[in-house]
């Protein structure tokens, strides 16, 4: 059975950091290309950032400098980590896996709520 399982989201400050992570099963996981989207309320879901299989990376202007993504192909796992979280980065997050033409795999999604 394919899931993707996000976890790590939560309530932090302005400035503050989070890393979510994205456990995948049931997939080839080292030849997926792995991306974290974002959806606040009331808007489109956005990419935030992608990694490939061969482990290139690419980024919204909106958060390069301030989020990083990463995976661990050994552990199924793909990582945003978030620095200098600002209060328009509140949405949920969402993961997903792509091979090629295939559909696209979708976990359930994270809350992230930058708040004071």
């Amino acid at each position: 059975q394919v899931q993707l399982v996000e976890s790590g989201g939560g309530l932090v400050q302005p400035g503050g950091s989070l890393r979510l992570s994205c456990v995948a099963s049931g997939i080839i996981f080292r030849i997926y290309v792995m991306r974290w989207y974002r959806q606040a309320p009331g808007n489109q879901r956005e990419v935030v950032a992608l990694i490939t299989s061969g482990g290139g990376t690419n980024y919204a202007d909106s958060v390069k400098g301030r989020f990083t993504i990463s995976r661990d192909n050994a552990k199924n796992t793909v990582y945003l980590q978030m620095k200098i979280l600002k209060p328009e980065d509140t949405a949920v997050y969402y993961c997903s896996a792509r091979q090629g033409a295939s559909d696209e795999l979708w976990g359930q999604g994270t809350q992230v709520t930058v708040s004071s």
